[in-house]
């Protein structure tokens, strides 16, 4: 490969600006010489099939049908019931939120290699059966932190000038233009419960409308700007006028805001819930807004949300949804912190990326549940090379049985890691015989810690 400073350099004229002597002449780069990568395919040569659920982006969509797989795709997510019927003939699949992967429907799926959660969270997986079924499992975990951090500085000023009620009223054919308990954001001050990707940008959008920023989170984090981390859930609750929650479902966030943390948070302030329905207790929050101990809410996650578009939100799914409902300045959204058309298309190019290097090269680099291993691709320069992506129970002995099998093969890269009771190989093999293939994958598959053995060619 040529030095491209020094042939821009002697191609440009003396007049040419910095950045022109910066770029290649286009006929100056010897493209040939550039080592291609080969896609390579399951030796079986079973066409891989997809299956997309709850209108994931089309741009997804797109993509996994130029790379050749067949992809059916659907704008609904399934019931358990639905997927344990359908997921037997697939490869992958793609969700969002409401579809859920249990083990019974990993039970019934037998082809299944990947799953690919278009969106943030990955609760509505059972990662370890995944796991131990041989199923990587991956998910989009900062692309829709901007759409939500936008949400977020939005319900701030709707609930601090109640604009959500005006407009209401308005389409009601009332006028009711007051100033009373409508304020300026800027001055107050807004504390961020999870300084993650969504917090953090939360943060800096917050300090250009002029608020204070706190935050709490279980590590040390340096923070941006001028915002400042407290020593404890308590100590921002009492001081912050707006509280926001950017946490995972975990067992210690289940209802890490309930009656207690509800009496602790300043009178006549408010509390935002964009991260997980059942991070915070519906009930109390209802007194506490009725009590007028709050003067607002804006929830966009619930314990229990409809299963599809026009569902109803009620008290069948929810035993306090009607309450709420009635309750001034409460903003209520059906799930749409990052549907932004930005947020859906950054998530669709990201996940359907993993999966496909998954599928094509076996590249477990992101994966929430599995161990992350990769190897450089095979060129189109090495022919007779087949790929050994191998995973297995992590017991003592594996590395050894394996390397035994390829033995009589050479091994031009390997490289294996392990995550709790799973492990993953991925090894080269060199000159390898089309006659020889099946009888390479026979012989690993039948070690005795192995979950899952696809070939590559």
């Amino acid at each position: 490969m040529p030095n491209l400073n020094a042939v821009a350099a002697s191609t440009s004229p003396t007049t040419s600006s910095i950045h022109d002597r910066m770029l290649p002449r286009k006929d100056s780069l010897h493209f040939s010489s550039i080592r291609l990568p080969k896609v390579l395919h399951p030796v079986d040569n079973e066409d891989l099939r997809l299956l997309l659920l709850e209108n994931i982006s089309q741009e997804a969509v797109r993509a996994f049908r130029e790379q050749g797989f067949h992809v059916d795709h659907s704008t609904k997510a399934m019931s358990e019931d639905e997927l344990v019927q359908k997921i037997g003939s697939y490869h992958a699949i793609g969700i969002r939120s409401k579809t859920k992967i249990t083990e019974r429907v990993l039970k019934a799926a037998s082809k299944l290699l990947v799953i690919g959660c278009f969106c943030i969270g990955t609760n509505q997986v059972d990662l370890l059966s995944a796991a131990k079924t041989g199923i990587p499992v991956f998910n989009s975990p900062f692309s829709n932190s901007r759409s939500v951090a936008e949400l977020v500085l939005s319900e701030i000023v709707a609930l601090s000038r109640q604009y959500f009620q005006r407009a209401f009223e308005m389409r009601e054919g009332i006028w009711n233009k007051q100033s009373k308990g409508c304020w300026e954001v800027r001055g107050k001050t807004l504390g961020i419960v999870g300084y993650g990707h969504i917090g953090s940008q939360l943060s800096v959008l917050a300090e250009a409308f002029g608020m204070r920023v706190l935050f709490h989170d279980v590590v040390n984090i340096m923070p941006l700007g001028s915002a400042h981390q407290v020593d404890s859930l308590s100590t921002l609750l009492s001081e912050s006028d707006f509280v926001t929650l950017h946490v995972p479902e975990l067992p210690e966030t289940m209802n890490m805001i309930s009656t207690e943390q509800l009496a602790e948070m300043k009178k006549g302030s408010y509390l935002i819930n964009n991260a997980r329905g059942k991070c915070v207790d519906i009930p109390a929050l209802v007194e506490a807004l009725k009590s007028g101990h709050l003067a607002g809410a804006a929830l966009d996650v619930y314990p229990a949300e409809p299963g599809a578009n026009g569902a109803p939100f009620d008290d069948q799914l929810n035993s306090w949804a009607s309450t709420l409902r009635s309750i001034p300045n409460v903003i209520l959204t059906p799930h749409i912190g990052g549907s932004t058309e930005e947020a859906q298309r950054m998530i669709g190019q990201e996940v359907s990326l993993a999966l496909t290097r998954y599928l094509n090269y076996g590249a477990t680099l992101g994966a929430v549940n599995f161990p992350e291993v990769d190897l450089r691709a095979i060129t189109l320069e090495e022919p007779n090379h087949v790929r050994v992506c191998y995973v297995h129970n992590n017991i003592p002995g594996v590395l050894r049985k394996v390397n035994e099998v390829l033995s009589p093969y050479n091994v031009s890269k390997q490289y294996t890691d392990s995550k709790g009771e799973i492990a993953y190989l991925m090894a080269d093999i060199a000159d390898v015989s089309p006659s020889d293939v099946n009888s390479l994958k026979h012989q690993i598959s039948k070690t005795k810690a192995n979950i899952l053995t696809r070939l590559l060619a």
